[in-house]
């Protein structure tokens, strides 16, 4: 995976990430990561303006055991070309709550259960301008 990794920074249930970025003007589709390695991912949050099939929809999954789990998809996409996004990731014990940019909420399962993760990653055609964890 290329973009922005973060390594040896504990996620922990209880903590909020917050980041902030822009698409780029020709986005699409961008990619946030949180996991224990680039092999096993409790959340692969992916908002695609255009990419796998998918037009402005929000698709989360779970990468575990080499293969890529059930995948969720959100009808919300607040997100725009140029245009700066925030995403709050609530990590607890049982589940990742997910708010967007304009508020809509997305809940997606904690699968691994892990009580804290330590890969963060930020991949695609989006700049990321701020992260933020407490």
């Amino acid at each position: 995976m290329t973009g922005v990794v973060v390594q040896n920074m504990s996620f922990k249930a209880g903590q909020t990430l917050t980041i902030t970025g822009v698409p780029k003007a020709d986005s699409t589709s961008f990619a946030i990561n949180i996991g224990s390695s680039p092999a096993e991912l409790a959340l692969h949050l992916n908002p695609r303006f255009d990419a796998h099939g998918d037009n402005r929809t929000t698709v989360c999954n779970s990468y575990q055991g080499g293969n890529w789990c059930q995948e969720q998809r959100d009808g919300s996409f607040p997100f725009n070309y140029g245009e700066e996004f925030k995403i709050q990731i609530k990590f607890t014990a049982t589940e990742f709550k997910i708010t967007l940019t304009d508020g809509s909420e997305i809940s997606f399962p904690n699968r691994p259960g892990a009580e804290k993760y330590n890969y963060i990653n930020f991949d695609g055609d989006a700049r990321v301008s701020s992260f933020e964890i407490k």
